[in-house]
């Protein structure tokens, strides 16, 4: 058989890049296939049969591979960088950005910005010592796994296996013993560079000395949080001190206890959520394992190793963590094809919409002490009340993100705003291959973040600004929100880019401040659900968090 011509393209309804040939059949009956391809026909070939000197065309799938390894992401269309959920790393998560952002000027000729706040996520970070102990079992049951293969196929039957090489003997490369869940270099690099960034995009913010009463900068206890906090200062004050050759400078980075921070850390001080979270983490796990059932499944046949739906939770998080801290993309990651990745960060992203997104008013409604504190500082610098006052950065966790971004309604409908403002659940995202707005490598990548800057402008004929400051009537004031460094529309006030803040105020936040942290968060225990004992435990608690002392909870902590 003779090629005649040969092209690759992206079959959408496959989900993998294939390569179209054209034989033309000479002498020969039928069609070849090289080994390590597969034949795929159309439907509307159904039927056809072929006849010699008859000119053919045959599809092959070439994410295959010698050796058994059936798929490469590290080229091509598909990045499977960028389907990582949140443990996509920052780079691939902007990438992966869509429609909703555009690059935007400011709304008036002659508008200044003058206060920025801040909410980032922590920077890649290594895998916590408990998933690290997760691994070394996973090398062992790997072990396994080709051990009993082995003692079953023999000679050819065995040499037809597509088991990858890498498989065999495989061992983390992380260690428990000096690894639990801290920035990695690339972390630091993230937040440095994203200080730097700030500072040259906003001169007119970032032009002065630093105080603390200027640049005010907090993050979580959580070591790889405030470490963010510390490689993002660096960036951002970078040649404007004494020290060392870079002319750095020191900086405060103020810190909550854990049992009281309701500003970045109320997943873990609001007990309502914390109550419905329990209850609802069965029922996600359960989904969870349903699509990892689903998976193994097609693993086992593709592989004759007999994958379990727990082996594809390890696998799937190895695969995330080699291709986000190692850039290595052929190894777990090359298991799956394309269309179980969309499927395995589907599930991830479901489960984020339960527990932390708009799949419950209580995931982020929680959050309204971070709003009402980036509200009053807006309200404070149209006053003029904080003197110079320009920068409010934090640092936090996905479990802050994810919450932040929902309260501020983007990515949504206008349909949807109005539920959420009703405190209605959305619907859970779709199921690929349909498409989805809200994906959690674009919402909270590694150092994933949103900037809500306050703009002052002239007032001119036809704005739509008001007049908030009696004192200054000549200027009216806009919010605009920056998700991941982009301008990001905001469906709350009729999809502008940028928003009167008056109506920032009355439409966005408006309809969340209604509410209290402890109206939400309280839980309401009767003394029938709650026996004498419980009431004592209780009593203890409430007389512990007053005095400041750090309660340690049997809960997962693996928070992201």
């Amino acid at each position: 058989m003779v090629i005649l011509s040969e092209k690759d393209f992206v079959d959408k309804s496959a989900g993998r890049r294939v390569r179209l040939r054209t034989y033309s059949a000479q002498g020969e009956r039928g069609l070849r296939i090289t080994k390590g391809h597969e034949l795929r026909r159309r439907q509307e070939m159904g039927g056809v049969k072929f006849h010699l000197g008859l000119v053919i065309t045959v599809i092959f799938a070439i994410s295959v591979s010698v050796k058994g390894q059936l798929h490469d992401f590290s080229n091509g269309e598909f990045d499977v960088r960028q389907y990582l959920s949140t443990s996509s790393r920052y780079g691939a998560g902007k990438e992966a950005m869509n429609d909703d952002y555009q690059n935007s000027a400011v709304p008036i000729s002659g508008c200044t910005p003058i206060l920025l706040n801040l909410v980032a996520r922590h920077g890649t970070r290594a895998p916590t010592r408990k998933r690290i102990k997760e691994l070394e079992q996973l090398s062992i049951r790997l072990e396994s796994l080709l051990k009993s293969a082995d003692d079953t196929l023999t000679g050819e039957t065995h040499g037809s296996q597509q088991i990858p090489s890498w498989l065999r003997g495989w061992q983390s490369p992380w260690d428990a013993k000096k690894t639990n869940g801290e920035l990695t270099r690339e972390g630091e690099e993230e937040l440095y560079n994203l200080g730097m960034r700030l500072r040259e995009r906003f001169p007119q913010i970032f032009d002065e000395d630093y105080h603390p009463d200027v640049y005010l900068i907090s993050a979580t206890q959580v070591p790889r949080a405030s470490a963010s906090a510390v490689a993002f200062g660096m960036g951002l004050f970078a040649g404007k001190g004494v020290l060392g050759p870079g002319k750095h400078r020191g900086f405060a980075v103020i810190t909550d206890s854990r049992a009281n921070d309701i500003h970045l850390r109320f997943h873990d001080t609001c007990q309502t959520y914390k109550e419905f979270k329990k209850k609802r983490k069965p029922a996600l796990k359960g989904l969870l394992f349903s699509v990892y059932a689903e998976v193994s499944a097609s693993l086992v046949k593709r592989y004759n190793l007999n994958f379990t739906k727990d082996d594809v939770a390890l696998l799937w998080f190895l695969c995330r963590q080699e291709a986000a801290l190692l850039d290595k993309t052929d190894q777990a990651c090359g298991l799956f094809t394309q269309m179980e990745v969309e499927l395995l960060e589907w599930v991830d992203d479901l489960v984020l919409h339960y527990l932390k997104g708009y799949g419950e008013s209580i995931n982020y409604r929680m959050g309204v002490p971070l709003l009402q504190n980036i509200v009053q500082s807006m309200e404070q610098a149209i006053l003029m009340k904080n003197g110079v006052e320009k920068a409010r950065l934090r640092f936090a966790h996905a479990e802050t993100i994810i919450p932040f971004t929902c309260l501020l309604g983007l990515f949504l409908t206008a349909s949807d705003i109005e539920k959420i403002q009703r405190e209605q659940p959305l619907e859970p995202p779709p199921k690929p291959p349909q498409g989805r707005r809200c994906r959690g490598s674009t919402i909270a990548p590694f150092a994933g973040n949103n900037m809500l800057v306050l703009y002052k402008c002239p007032v001119q004929g036809g704005s739509t600004g008001k007049v908030i400051a009696p004192e200054e009537p000549s200027n009216s004031f806009f919010v605009q929100i920056l998700h991941n460094e982009k301008p990001v529309s905001i469906p709350a006030c009729n999809g502008s880019y940028f928003c009167p803040f008056e109506d920032f105020k009355e439409r966005v936040a408006g309809p969340h401040l209604r509410h209290t942290f402890e109206s939400l968060c309280t839980v309401k225990v009767t003394h029938a659900d709650c026996p004498l004992t419980c009431r004592i435990s209780r009593f203890f608690q409430w007389l512990f968090l007053r005095k400041g002392y750090k309660l340690h909870s049997c809960e997962d902590k693996d928070e992201l």
